[in-house]
């Protein structure tokens, strides 16, 4: 920097190579400025969970903590909003949290009416809708399945919920054994009553607004087949002629 009489125009920060460089040449990017940082693109699906998220940004983000990411994310589970962020490469994971967490305020605040008008805490909501966000692809459905997972709330049934096994045991509706529906598990609505503890991943806009937008009917039963269609059913006796015509059980 002496040689070139640019001592006295050092930029500080991060830069980025793509290619060995010369002294000289490096002398002169640092004493422009031209950092090479150039923003990455990764997405967050939607019903990703903060351990998913954790492997996410680990595997594109040099200097991105995944231990303390998910010791500062998991009480946020739920309100980390899914969707596509650029990211500059030199980004820490407290920067990914902020980006996350603003954003699903942002975005929450695009429903705040309906939320108010439902009349339920935001917590519940956003539990509810990261269940609709793995129980159902359609947002019809989404609101119909809503509808029956409040009635079966305000009746005080157990909501059986299969969805909510993914997030700690990972096993889905056809892997499930008889052992895991009688566990222990706090995310287990086949015992507990009432919405799980927690959101099990990160909810779209269209579930979040569908858990505060549910279809008013009567069904309390609702299963789907191997090809993703959703039959509903009002009485367990109906639920049953259901799982035997679409389940063969």
């Amino acid at each position: 920097m002496r040689f070139t009489g640019r001592e006295r125009d050092v930029h500080a920060g991060d830069y980025l190579f793509r290619q060995p460089e010369n002294i000289f040449t490096v002398a002169k990017v640092v004493a422009l400025g031209r950092y090479g940082l150039e923003p990455m693109r990764i997405r967050v699906p939607e019903g990703a969970t903060t351990k998913e998220m954790a492997v996410i940004f680990g595997g594109n983000l040099p200097r991105f903590d995944k231990a303390h990411f998910l010791s500062e994310a998991q009480q946020y589970e739920g309100f980390l909003f899914p969707d596509t962020y650029n990211f500059y490469l030199n980004v820490t994971d407290k920067t990914v949290l902020d980006a996350m967490r603003g954003k699903f305020d942002e975005k929450i605040a695009t429903i705040q009416p309906q939320i108010d008008a439902f009349g339920k805490p935001l917590k519940d909501v956003v539990i509810m809708a990261s269940l609709l966000e793995r129980e159902a692809r359609t947002m019809e459905d989404r609101r119909k399945i809503a509808g029956v997972l409040w009635n079966r709330i305000e009746r005080g049934m157990l909501l059986q919920v299969d969805a909510a096994f993914l997030y700690t045991l990972g096993k889905g509706t056809f892997d499930l054994t008889t052992k895991d529906l009688k566990s222990d598990d706090p995310y287990n609505t086949y015992v507990n009553k009432g919405l799980p503890p927690g959101a099990i991943g990160s909810p779209s806009m269209d579930s979040l607004l569908a858990a505060v937008t549910p279809v008013k009917h009567d069904y309390l039963f609702y299963l789907a087949d191997r090809n993703h269609v959703t039959h509903y059913a009002k009485t367990y006796e109906e639920h049953l002629k259901n799982k035997r015509k679409y389940l063969g059980s």
